[in-house]
């Protein structure tokens, strides 16, 4: 499958791309364009794919990628078919390097935004306070005008050229590429059954034999592919589940364990407070509320 060009639709009174998306689900075509986007993910969870990496995603993930960096949002439609009501939500911010105009970026003032954009060609995660500063900017961003629009945008661009609460995400200028047909097959059965299946015992011989690998050669590849073993991949896939069943606070912890496909309930501690650097219910208390302030606004 071949990383499609993306056309993004311009505005001639626009200098630049802000939408407010809910939908059934972000889509599933591997693209790119010359445009850097930055996505709020508010509602959804599934798996995304951004140059050469693949990681799962979850609500109040925030990321910057870079111009002509291929990308995908890969959701977990197993969840929304038992849901039909749910949609994702994201706001997404998209521009052109140059949109505030060419000369902006060699302002003396200005010389950590191009720093910023070159950073990015690898696609950028953000965390701490700069995720927390950007959300609500981003959402104030979609209703913005005029003037006011430009400082918002100024404003957001500070944060993110400035912050050292990032991570990039793939490899060093993973930049448009054509992908290998077979490769980019492969790993989508592999995001699929594992979206599909979470909740049970998933065997290496079971997820090779999707692949058509053997398992030791399916061991290698997954690594060489995500930097991860599956069993890394399955399980932040658990715990993503995990936090979207507290958030909603419809079950007590220790049913979410099982139900997320762990076997008992101090695995599922010690794995929830090493990816989330929280315990289940510090992460409830922190984000249920909210949670809910979005969902009634």
């Amino acid at each position: 499958m071949k990383a499609h060009f993306h056309k993004i639709p311009v505005n001639n009174q626009s200098s630049f791309s802000i939408r407010h998306d809910r939908k059934p689900n972000f889509g599933t075509i591997w693209h790119y364009h010359p445009e850097l986007e930055l996505h709020y993910v508010i509602k959804g969870e599934g798996v995304r794919l951004v140059g050469d990496n693949i990681s799962n995603f979850s609500a109040g993930e925030i990321i910057l990628l870079g111009a002509n960096l291929p990308h995908t949002w890969r959701c977990n439609e197993e969840y929304f078919q038992c849901n039909p009501e749910l949609e994702v939500e994201a706001v997404v911010i998209q521009f052109l390097p140059e949109c505030l105009g060419r000369y902006l970026l060699g302002l003396p003032e200005a010389y950590l935004i191009p720093k910023l954009f070159e950073k990015a060609k690898s696609g950028l995660i953000l965390s701490g306070e700069a995720k927390a500063r950007l959300a609500p900017l981003m959402l104030a961003a979609v209703h913005a005008t005029d003037l006011d629009r430009i400082i918002i945008f100024l404003s957001i661009l500070k944060i993110l050229s400035e912050t050292t609460e990032i991570e990039t995400i793939a490899s060093e200028h993973h930049a448009f590429k054509q992908s290998n047909e077979s490769d980019v097959q492969r790993i989508n059965k592999v995001c699929n059954y594992t979206l599909s299946n979470y909740k049970k015992e998933i065997t290496l011989e079971e997820i090779a034999s999707i692949s058509n690998l053997s398992v030791t050669s399916f061991c290698r590849y997954f690594k060489l592919i995500t930097k991860k073993t599956y069993y890394d991949f399955l399980i932040e896939i658990r715990i993503s589940q995990s936090c979207r069943l507290l958030i909603e606070d419809k079950l007590p912890t220790e049913v979410i364990c099982f139900e997320c496909g762990f076997n008992n309930v101090s695995n599922f501690y010690r794995h929830f407070k090493k990816i989330t650097k929280m315990t289940p219910l510090e992460y409830k208390k922190k984000y249920l509320h909210s949670y809910k302030e979005l969902a009634a606004a």
